[in-house]
């Protein structure tokens, strides 16, 4: 059976048995988290873009991060990176001419695939969900789920830090573990329901099932969550690559950002003032709340902790999922219910086709020789 003829569950999945120590450790280590985390919560769509050049199979290859909110900041990624490609990396005028043509539909048009110098690229959508337990609590890091051996907490340290999807290449056809096998198949269904989703995004998900059959999962993110009175959990970060950049993030936001948002720190003192080191003259008052900021974000530098609670409020690093959905034709784009906050625009000065930054005209101005 070709893929065109596959229908859904007819997709073929290769499985690997684990007999590497790491590989066992994981695949165990995944066997506990499902008893544990039985459930999922689906949060909603994510955007990126990815790229595909011949003789690459069925194979593509993640240009622009999966986590964008909305189709158009992935467009604006690719839009950006073009545009880079043409003045820092083409060597032919031919070359940037091509590429900035490029450049100019993402300035005006809602574009999800276009072709460039022999390379397709798309703007892809994934699912992203997380396991939930019997009472709700969303799943945190795993012990074998990848962590420096020596944490970094310096100011700056996140620049040096892996990049989320970072050099990720998408091949559905790669080998999984019993368990990912598992989990790919198990959602392969997987659409939305019940009342809560307008009528058109019903549609959508249930025909997307029919159109991208398969699913690949991608790696694992993670994320900061919070809430409050035992609410909801809410999302209180984006994406990070490691569990230990999601809680270098949340150290930051409790001890310089938090502070700074509710009136303990001024936004105009130094930047090195936080709830660590609270400036001169800080009253009684706001020093015993920053003291409790400052202790809970020391509990995060203990250890591997993925909780801690402050002024009310809990917060957890939690273990984000995300899923391709994927057919014939490879990942799925938009959906047209998948809506865009904003429009097309340009985001650059104009660039000529020798190289040249024209930085006294407006941007994406054509009317220019």
């Amino acid at each position: 059976m070709s893929e065109e003829d596959a229908g859904p569950g007819e997709w073929p999945v290769v499985v690997r048995v684990p007999v590497e120590p790491v590989e066992a450790a994981m695949e165990a280590d995944a066997a506990d988290a499902a008893v544990r985390h039985s459930a999922l919560a689906v949060r909603g769509p994510l955007f990126g873009v990815a790229s595909h050049s011949k003789g690459g199979g069925r194979r593509w290859r993640v240009v622009v991060e999966v986590t964008h909110g909305c189709p158009q900041q992935a467009r604006d990624a690719l839009n950006s990176q073009l545009w880079f490609q043409a003045k820092d990396e083409a060597k032919q005028p031919a070359e940037r001419r091509a590429l900035l043509a490029a450049v100019a539909r993402l300035e005006t048009e809602y574009v999800d695939e276009l072709t460039v110098l022999g390379t397709r690229y798309r703007v892809v959508r994934a699912e992203e969900y997380a396991a939930i337990d019997a009472h709700g609590g969303i799943e945190t890091p795993r012990p074998t789920d990848p962590e420096p051996l020596t944490p970094d907490w310096s100011p700056g340290a996140g620049a040096r830090s892996p990049r989320v999807d970072d050099g990720l290449v998408l091949d559905p056809d790669a080998p999984l573990s019993p368990l990912q096998a598992a989990e790919r198949v198990a959602l392969r269904p997987l659409a939305y329901s019940g009342t809560t989703f307008p009528a058109p995004v019903l549609t959508d998900s249930a025909r997307a099932v029919e159109s991208h059959p398969d699913v690949l999962l991608m790696p694992a993110a993670f994320l900061i969550v919070e809430r409050t009175d035992n609410g909801p959990w809410s999302p209180g970060s984006g994406l990070q690559a490691t569990a230990h950049d999601a809680r270098r993030t949340l150290d930051f936001a409790l001890t310089w950002m938090e502070p700074r948002t509710r009136g303990l720190i001024p936004h105009d003192v130094d930047r090195t003032v936080d709830a660590r080191s609270p400036a001169a003259g800080t009253t009684d008052a706001a020093a015993a709340e920053l003291k409790e900021f400052a202790e809970a974000a020391d509990r995060l530098r203990a250890g591997r902790c993925d909780e801690v609670e402050a002024h009310g409020t809990v917060y957890r690093i939690a273990r984000s999922r995300r899923l391709l959905r994927w057919g014939p034709d490879g990942p799925e784009g938009p959906r047209p219910s998948d809506i865009s906050t904003y429009a097309p625009a340009a985001l650059h000065p104009r660039l000529d086709e020798d190289g040249t930054v024209h930085f006294d005209e407006p941007a994406g101005d054509e009317s220019a020789p």
